[in-house]
């Protein structure tokens, strides 16, 4: 076994807690394991020398330190080490010309370091203890794979690289100007100009853009240059169900015969998209192991599950299922918590129309529907901010809302620890009785030292959707809880919304694009449908088979019921599957 010592940069904090973890290790009588680096004020930790007794660990206050053992063959297959005590990759994906390769795990496992290696950003250091490697180096530590071919390509600059990043709201700091004059810098073809949607936006300036529409122009520019290699770091972010297909669909068609990354958290997108998939696991922060690869469902399948079989690990102690039948509304008087008359709202440009609907005690409310179809106006009403011009609701209820753009939180409260702001939002949360769910399931405990603004865009989403939960309140309207967050936090988050929801006989709106989370945790749906940015309308909440048909009848869309995990998978238009389903009227269940 080889033993590895990881420590948090970020949360490490050695003036703080007085070096805890420099004074109690017993072995520093002898050799020095644990000291305090002075440049980089942060500790660090001598694998060499460490025992593995984990007093370093449970003494250190800010849980920054991870001592993990690892059996000696993986050692081989260390690819990148982020200095000394610091993250550590074992392997990379086989990209192959022709194949769209997926990679699928939790944040902090290294997919991004990955993307850049690939990308050629960065040469990996192939955990050299002195902090580098050169490019013949790394094409000899890959010999007899399809890497060695691939970087040795690569690095005689054989092989044009496009990578699409992660955080496309950074687009703004660099590019400046109208979307016209993006278009012209970038060569965008007007084929994808047209397919996205981008023609309306010709005269916008790019700091006027929302997320979605950042994410479509970046994806366009990619997609528009002609390249050897494609790496899309999370392309579905911010776009809505209807979006991500026809991103999923372009992207397939702009690089065929091409050596393609995705890094996806979107389980229904992955598996459209990809031919094969590679499943990151360890330990967030610490280190990751790419897998072998799969076939996309077959993929899928064993992370839900729980179990790779390819290298026989267990990385979760459940599997996670979907329910294949749709569950029943409550539709009692006593059962109503929120109810409304036919609402009809007039913004000037863009109009809402509503029917007469209920939330029951108890329900998770899943709004599904393309953007700029009125789902936040709707939740605006609801909050009281938006008057209606025809109808009102009938409610007395307590509201905890959570909005969809949370970066301005962090900005107004940059300074300001991530407890004490929990604190300002939900009082003495601590005493709170889903606490405890909230903080395990969340992982809050690492972050609550920590100040607003050092958080990372799934951090604070975390945070923040914790803090809406809470707050004691009737009805909680979440608008896209699962936004930065990857597959196992999204499932966690939709796991305790819901949770919380039925044994508080409360009640939750939840405004989201992941279908296979709408899927996992709703109960009812309610779609919104009609011509996004000129008017929109919905039935109001129904139960899943009449909701979700209805909405995939709009979309021209189907999906298909997996058999082993009961997940909802998307059909490829026009197959054999999709025409039949359409032809019954069956869009969802099957």
């Amino acid at each position: 076994m080889v033993r590895i010592a990881v420590v948090d940069r970020d949360a490490c904090q050695p003036r703080k807690c007085g070096h805890e973890c420099v004074k109690y290790c017993p072995v520093n009588r002898s050799g020095k394991v644990v000291w305090i680096d002075e440049q980089i004020k942060k500790a660090v930790i001598s694998e060499a020398l460490c025992i593995g007794c984990g007093i370093c660990v449970h003494k250190c206050p800010f849980q920054a330190i991870t001592i993990v053992n690892l059996p000696d063959e993986l050692e081989r297959d260390c690819v990148h080490r982020y200095g000394p005590s610091g993250f550590k990759l074992y392997r990379l994906p086989m990209l192959r010309k022709g194949r769209i390769i997926g990679v699928l795990g939790r944040n902090a496992l290294g997919k991004t370091t990955m993307a850049k290696i690939l990308a050629g950003e960065l040469v990996p250091n192939l955990c050299n203890p002195e902090g580098k490697a050169s490019p013949e180096e790394v094409i000899k530590q890959f010999r007899g794979t399809e890497l060695q071919t691939y970087f040795s390509e690569l690095y005689s600059k054989k092989l044009r690289t496009v990578h699409k990043i992660q955080y496309i709201e950074l687009i703004p700091m660099y590019l400046k100007g109208t979307v016209a004059d993006v278009v012209k810098k970038a060569g965008i073809n007007e084929q994808l100009l047209q397919r996205f949607g981008l023609d309306k936006l010709l005269d916008r300036k790019v700091e006027e853009l929302s997320g979605g529409e950042l994410q479509k122009l970046a994806i366009a520019a990619a997609l528009s240059k002609e390249a050897d290699v494609y790496i899309f770091d999370e392309p579905a972010t911010h776009l809505d169900i209807v979006e991500r297909v026809k991103v999923a669909d372009a992207v397939r068609e702009h690089t065929a015969n091409k050596y393609v990354l995705v890094v996806e958290h979107d389980l229904t997108v992955l598996d459209f998209l990809a031919d094969n998939i590679v499943i990151v696991y360890g330990k967030p922060g610490a280190y990751g192991i790419v897998s072998h690869p799969a076939g996309a469902r077959e993929a899928i399948n064993e992370y839900l599950a729980g179990y790779i079989s390819s290298e026989n690990m267990r990385i979760r102690d459940r599997p996670i299922k979907f329910e294949s039948r749709p569950p029943e509304r409550k539709t009692g008087k006593a059962a109503r918590l929120v109810e409304w008359e036919d609402l009809f709202v007039d913004l000037g440009g863009f109009q809402l129309e509503v029917a007469a609907s209920y939330i029951a005690k108890g329900e998770v409310v899943g709004i599904v529907g393309p953007n700029g179809i009125g789902k936040t106006t709707f939740l605006k009403v609801l909050v009281g901010e938006v008057k209606p011009a025809k109808g009102s609701v009938n409610a007395t209820v307590k509201i905890s809302y959570k909005p969809q753009y949370i970066r301005d939180i962090a900005v107004k409260n940059q300074e300001t620890p991530v407890s004490l702001w929990l604190a300002q939002q939900a009082g003495d949360y601590s005493d709170n009785p889903i606490w405890p769910d909230l903080n395990s399931g969340f992982n809050l405990a690492p972050l609550l030292e920590r100040r607003m603004g050092e958080l990372s865009g799934g951090e604070l989403q975390r945070v923040v959707v914790a803090a809406a939960l809470l707050k004691k309140a009737d009805l909680y309207v979440l608008d896209e809880p699962m936004a930065y967050l990857d597959v196992e936090q999204r499932i966690t988050v939709a796991r305790t919304i819901r949770r919380i929801i039925e044994e508080s006989e409360v009640a939750a709106l939840v405004v989201e694009h992941d279908i296979a989370m709408i899927d996992y945790m709703s109960n009812a749906v309610m779609p919104f449908v009609g011509e996004p940015g000129r008017r929109g309308y919905s039935p109001g909440p129904t139960d899943m088979r009449t909701g979700m048909n209805m909405f995939l009848k709009w979309a021209e869309a189907s999906f298909r019921r997996d058999v082993k995990s009961g997940r909802p998978r998307l059909n490829k238009p026009g197959s054999a599957l999709d025409r039949e389903q359409k032809e019954k009227g069956e869009l969802y269940y099957t």
